[in-house]
């Protein structure tokens, strides 16, 4: 089994759940093999309130963050990792088989950085706007007349493999990650991305980047874009500040701003 540090560090989101079968299942699951954190955007509220009464795992559910975003519930995570089927899709990020995934997480733990497993609606699975804040999208080997899976299954099938695969290391860690030999450095965390990605699509929209009509693909791209740069938290406040001061200057140029001298 995973140590305490570690599971402390594993967030499990469920987006949009609407079965509280599923719901319980899933919260039972995280029960079983020790996760504590779980996260739920955008319940349907009737059966979100129905799912809370599921034996066995009713303090869990009772400890779940309720978060109006996805964007929200991941934003404190270094590695946000999508589950689905790639059968109907054509994935924009890097696709991992589960039995693969384990090597990753634990290079993550590693670094003390913060993960976050998500799963999608039972009906659909996750959108690809959801997956746009995903760094990765992990797929669970199936038989291909039969590729998606029950919600409350694939998220036992996913934590099983991570608590049997992933080395389990000490609670008490002597050193600073970042100084141990072979840890690279920490990440920027999913919401500093956000807050870069915004400013960067301000600085776009005050140059006349693109028409408005691209809009929401632009901002999509950017999202992966900037996981995929796997950008540290001190390179994310530089480019920040990089694009604040352009688009400062875009703005006052256009007369839309103050004049800071």
């Amino acid at each position: 089994m995973l140590s305490e540090a570690q599971l402390a560090r594993i967030d499990i989101v469920l987006v949009s759940p609407r079965n509280p079968l599923n719901i319980g299942a899933a919260a039972r699951a995280m029960a079983n093999f020790g996760f504590t954190r779980l996260a739920v955007v955008a319940p349907y509220e009737p059966h979100w309130q129905e799912a809370r009464s599921a034996i066995g795992a009713e303090q869990l559910l009772r400890n779940a963050r309720e978060c109006a975003t996805l964007s929200k519930a991941v934003a404190t995570c270094t590695l946000v990792i999508g589950t689905g089927t790639v059968t109907l899709r054509k994935p924009e990020q890097q696709v991992v088989s589960l039995p693969d995934l384990a090597p990753i997480v634990e290079k993550e733990l590693a670094r003390e950085g913060r993960i976050a497993l998500v799963f999608g609606p039972e009906k659909h699975g996750l959108t690809r706007e959801n997956l746009s804040y995903c760094h990765l999208l992990v797929e669970i080997p199936t038989d291909v007349h039969e590729p998606s899976m029950n919600l409350g299954q694939a998220v036992a099938v996913c934590l099983y493999e991570l608590v049997t695969r992933v080395i389990p290391d000490a609670d008490t860690v002597s050193a600073p990650a970042a100084s141990q030999p072979g840890v690279e450095d920490p990440v920027a965390l999913s919401g500093q991305l956000d807050i870069l990605a915004e400013v960067v699509e301000q600085t776009m929209i005050a140059a006349d980047y693109s028409p408005l009509t691209m809009l929401a693909a632009s901002r999509h791209d950017l999202r992966l874009l900037l996981r995929r740069l796997r950008i540290n938290p001190s390179d994310s406040r530089r480019i920040l500040g990089l694009f604040r001061r352009i688009l400062w200057r875009i703005q006052r140029a256009n007369g839309a701003g103050p004049d800071r001298g």
